[in-house]
């Protein structure tokens, strides 16, 4: 249930992070614990132990492992619209739906805070950011400038061979816009531009640009789904398209489809 001011109750209704509560339904969320097992309270945890004192004591649960497993689920619940733009949720009611405490998803929010994701509203809990175009724009030429330079240098001195082993991951973009699920293609995109951007050597640069790469994936205000099923299948063919010219040593194409990939983003 939602009462007035957006936020979202512990009452075990289904919110709007995608997952069910903890009342033994797998949650769409798919957090699991440090040991691959859904994570539990820790009272359930103990009592599930192995009784027999020949058996290999359990990895103790890490907080921090859980913590980023939600933080994994809460982005793409961002990137998905799940996470309504303007809407409040708090941690408590999120961590029942993820079977989990309150601690790990305040931690994971207050690292979406610091990214720009949501905002902190006191004695209340996350609002999720309401974007506009202009935002994502900006976004989209910062990027421009950053990966247009260094896929050009590379297009340069790499060999045919080092971009074709990029092929599976552009094909990976294609077969996850088929599928027209946001969350899904978000990940295949940014493992593309990751492992062209590796290829120049630089782990600052990979590590910014991907940063910036994760906030445009987010969805405008009021436009959960702001990229339709075809557009994302028109951004997954220019990744193959723009391969195929960075093959052929191209700049002048290579220059073109970096223009129209991110102004189209």
């Amino acid at each position: 249930m939602r009462d007035g001011s957006g936020v979202r109750d512990g009452s075990g209704a289904r919110d709007g992070s995608g997952v069910r509560d903890g009342s033994g339904a797998r949650g769409g969320s798919g957090i699991r614990d440090g040991s691959g097992s859904r994570a539990v309270p820790a009272a359930r945890r103990s009592s599930a132990a192995p009784s027999s004192p020949s058996a290999p004591p359990r990895p103790a649960i890490q907080r921090a492992s859980v913590r980023g497993q939600i933080l994994d689920a809460l982005r793409a619940a961002l990137v998905a619209g799940e996470l309504a733009p303007g809407e409040v949720y708090s941690a408590p009611a999120l961590g029942e739906s993820f079977g989990v405490s309150a601690t790990p998803v305040r931690e994971a929010m207050q690292q979406l805070a610091t990214e720009g994701a949501v905002e902190v509203v006191p004695n209340r809990g996350f609002r999720v950011v309401e974007r506009g175009a202009r935002e994502l724009a900006e976004l989209a030429e910062i990027r421009g400038l950053i990966e247009a330079p260094v896929m050009l240098r590379l297009a340069r001195t790499l060999s045919v061979d080092d971009w074709e082993d990029l092929r599976p991951l552009a094909e990976e973009t294609a077969r996850a816009a088929a599928v027209g699920c946001r969350a899904t293609y978000a990940e295949a995109d940014r493992a593309f531009h990751r492992a062209v951007l590796a290829l120049a050597g630089n782990e600052q640069l990979v590590r910014i640009a991907d940063d910036l790469h994760r906030r445009a994936q987010w969805p405008l205000g009021g436009s959960p789904t702001a990229r339709a099923r075809l557009e994302l299948m028109a951004d997954a063919a220019q990744h193959l398209a723009l391969l195929d010219a960075l093959s052929a040593q191209d700049l002048s194409a290579v220059d073109a489809l970096l223009r129209e990939h991110f102004v189209s983003m």
